[in-house]
């Protein structure tokens, strides 16, 4: 077989140059057409929930906001993996999807599904929100902030009103997350006598 291929060649040189020739031309231009990226897109479409409920452990936020809501997304059309993480005051739920399905029909879906079960969720929890779509990359950047003089409330509210617009304003950045925050609550402790007193 090689050595037919061989002899033909030889015998067809200037067939062989033109088609190579012909060959070069075609790859040069599709080099030129081709779209290029840095950072091309090959991970699957996914949609990412993220659910905030502050004042609520990591247990509570699993089984009263995770739980519910993975049940709720649990059979969308076209889902192949369904993962979800749960930490102090946020709730996190990621879809994948298969290769061939339209990520702006898939978050529709996702979104229908959310409006059933978002009236459901405990009283303290935020409105479920679908995040912008990401890039292959995923996060760019993780940020962990500590201190020796501030609270876990004082570093939420500088994360959350200081840190978090700042990056938001930068260009490109399609959304900020922030985990393990504790918000400052306000309670009230109510005296019976005195509200007795008061005729209240």
């Amino acid at each position: 077989m090689m050595t037919w291929i061989v002899e033909t060649s030889l015998r067809l040189r200037v067939v062989v140059a033109v088609l190579a020739v012909v060959l070069m031309i075609v790859g040069i231009q599709i080099v030129r057409t081709s779209p290029l990226d840095v950072f091309p897109e090959f991970a699957p479409p996914l949609v990412e929930i993220q659910t905030e409920a502050p004042g609520l452990s990591t247990s509570e936020v699993e089984s009263l906001v995770t739980v519910p809501i993975e049940n709720a997304l649990n059979g969308v059309t076209s889902l192949k993996t369904l993962r979800s993480k749960s930490v102090l005051g946020l709730s996190s739920v990621v879809l994948i999807f298969q290769e061939n399905v339209d990520l702006m029909q898939a978050r529709q879906l996702v979104q229908e599904r959310l409006a059933l079960v978002a009236g459901n969720l405990p009283s303290v929890a935020s409105p479920p929100v679908i995040l912008s779509p990401l890039s292959s990359t995923s996060r760019v950047m993780k940020i962990g902030v500590s201190s020796p003089t501030l609270s876990q409330m004082e570093m939420t509210t500088l994360a959350r009103w200081t840190i978090r617009p700042r990056l938001m304003a930068i260009p490109g950045v399609a959304n900020v997350a922030i985990w393990g925050q504790r918000d400052r609550q306000f309670q009230v402790l109510v005296d019976p006598e005195r509200l007795r007193q008061h005729n209240v």
